[in-house]
């Protein structure tokens, strides 16, 4: 009885979760309603995935609608509505002042609709103003604040979030994010435990409770609020793991074919199609079934069960062509000829993986990573570093253990940080000074003011793991094949018993924290902690378990989000996750976003 509370628990908050997709749906075709009769979308392509998880294209064109992406050429339609749906950023308002003013010079007229995503901003507005155009355009909102990627993943969508906060001093994104969850609120109620830790999360924490005073979510009429728990948790206090090269299917997955809005594109021929020179998407979610059964272990085990499975499908095979064979084995059979189109699309894409995994450079790479996570030999690393930069390898490359480098040493000795700092201009071109100002600024390229705290942490937190057990794992640190992700590690001392366990890890690390409760069930008798701590999870009534929203305010990589799935299928563990992030990362598109060249 107690499993199927738990079952059915899960089950609610997947499909409120699926509401939350069908809201936006519905708030975008009531848009599109209201603007009656034929229309041309022109769409912000960065909006253009997002907007492919919440409403299929089919849809769109029921409802009269013609699809552009919005881009500095004119757009090309015979329609004489034009709707534009963009992100809220200036340089998107010069494109669509551009087309309006040639639309003018063509002598067309034409009803423009613009609607920002998630809201207006004075700035974006201010560019209509001066091309003198405000008058001429209607103005709206489509509040898309929260992306479901899967079943237990939202995201907010906001790719520059940390490097605008640490970079360039704006934190307008805390606001998208606690407004976000502040519609989650409305949904699930009031979330009646806070965690935080960073200055970003501190803030955004700050915010939602203000907006819960400004704007309440009635919570009068629940018993108990479907989401117990929040944690925010800044990607600052944790810059290592990210950093790290990924080491479950769907992490390496990302690594190398860049997973976006949960689909990978690449050739045809790869996948086993005879379509030379085309691309093809190849979709990876929950709604495959093996894909759900491995994305979250370690590679080196998935390819063991692909192979076991292939095998096993060619001795059922050959039995059933040999031997005569009754109904039910028939049925079975072909139960299991149903799952060969899955089986044979992940055995392509392993196939592929393997011929990066496998490379000397990789490797390379993967160790130079566990030595510098372990702290075991500065001037190897150093001279590794070097040589990377002397060979002018990928300058992410480069920059990525640079930083990693940088970050467990708490910045590196004047001499050493400014011989590298000439040595990247000199080989990648002066032009790259504004990326290497940007990561300093950041904190993540620096000169050493202070001793590290890394070997500190990195004990208390038993965040290096001798014998990690990939094939069998009881640890978390099978997703980096050793290493503990330090962020789940805090996430799993959070959700057990708080924060005060670990306050002094906690002050070792950047930024304030925070443990608070909120709303009506603060002083409720049924928040007993599930550990007899009383700052732990709270015991759920009838045996359900309890649900616990983790948010990471500026990204979360795929291994990270396996190694939080792991905590929850572990036995004696009460709750069950749904993840939330600003973007889902890997090292390369993490460092990606603080490069700028100059002028450019």
């Amino acid at each position: 009885m107690v499993e199927l509370l738990l079952q059915f628990r899960g089950k609610i908050a997947t499909a409120k979760l699926l509401i939350l997709r069908e809201q936006s749906q519905k708030e975008l075709i009531n848009i599109l309603k209201n603007i009656r009769g034929k229309k041309c979308l022109v769409i912000d392509p960065k909006l253009g995935d997002s907007l492919s998880l919440i409403i299929q294209t089919s849809l769109l064109k029921e409802h009269g609608v013609e699809l552009r992406h919005l881009s500095a050429d004119h757009i090309q339609t015979d329609c004489t509505k034009v709707v534009y749906l963009v992100q809220s950023q200036p340089n998107l308002m010069r494109h669509i002042c551009s087309n309006i003013h040639h639309d003018e010079s063509k002598g067309l007229q034409r009803e423009y609709h613009v609607y920002f995503v998630p809201r207006r901003t004075v700035v974006c507005e201010k560019v209509l103003e001066e091309e003198k155009l405000h008058n001429m355009v209607t103005i709206g909102e489509y509040p898309l604040y929260i992306v479901p990627m899967d079943e237990d993943v939202l995201s907010f969508e906001l790719d520059l979030a940390y490097k605008e906060c640490q970079v360039d001093g704006d934190t307008s994104s805390l606001w998208h994010i606690a407004k976000a969850i502040h519609k989650l609120e409305f949904s699930f109620g009031v979330i009646p435990n806070l965690r935080a830790k960073g200055k970003a999360s501190v803030r955004v924490a700050d915010i939602l409770n203000r907006m819960q005073a400004e704007e309440p979510v009635n919570s009068s009429d629940m018993v108990m609020p479907e989401i117990n728990t929040l944690i925010l948790l800044d990607r600052e206090v944790d810059m290592v793991t990210p950093l790290c090269s990924q080491l479950t299917y769907e992490g390496l997955l990302d690594e190398f074919l860049n997973i976006k809005n949960g689909s990978v594109e690449l050739d045809a021929s790869i996948m086993g199609l005879q379509q030379e020179g085309k691309k093809t998407k190849v979709p990876l979610n929950s709604t495959d079934k093996l894909f759900k059964e491995i994305r979250d272990l370690n590679f080196e085990v998935v390819v063991q069960i692909l192979r076991q499975k292939a095998t096993s499908m060619k001795q059922d095979y050959t039995e059933m062509t040999t031997t005569s064979q009754s109904v039910s084995e028939l049925k079975d059979f072909v139960k299991k000829l149903n799952s060969l189109p899955e089986i044979t699309r992940h055995i392509n894409l392993a196939q592929h993986l393997t011929t990066f995994t496998s490379k000397p450079s990789f490797l390379g790479q993967l160790d130079m990573e566990h030595t510098i996570v372990e702290s075991q030999s500065y001037d190897i690393c150093f001279d590794y570093i070097e040589e990377l930069i002397h060979k002018q390898e990928p300058l992410t490359t480069v920059l990525r253990l640079l930083i990693l480098f940088s970050v467990t040493n708490s910045g590196l000795p004047k001499k050493h940080f400014d011989y590298l700092r000439r040595e990247l201009l000199h080989s990648y071109g002066f032009e790259h000074i504004t990326t290497l100002n940007n990561l300093e600024k950041a904190g993540l390229f620096k000169k050493q003011e202070s001793r590290s705290n890394w070997l500190t942490i990195k004990r208390a937190l038993q965040l290096v793991v001798e014998d990690t057990d990939t094939a069998n794992p009881n640890d978390i640190s099978y997703v980096f094949s050793g290493y503990a992700p330090f962020s789940i590690r805090l996430i799993q001392h959070a959700i057990r018993s708080g924060w005060r366990p670990v306050e002094e890890i906690l002050k070792l690390l950047p930024g304030p924290h925070l443990e608070t409760k909120r709303g009506a069930f603060s002083n409720s008798p049924s928040f007993d902690s599930l550990s007899g701590v009383s700052t732990g999870i709270a015991k759920v009534p009838d045996g359900r378990r309890a649900l616990v929203l983790v948010v990471f305010v500026g990204g979360v990589t795929f291994a990270e989000i396996s190694a939080l799935r792991f905590l929850c299928s572990q036995e004696g563990m009460a709750y069950d996750l749904i993840i939330a992030t600003t973007k889902i990362v890997n090292g390369q598109t993490l460092v990606e976003t603080f490069m700028e060249k100059l002028g450019g």
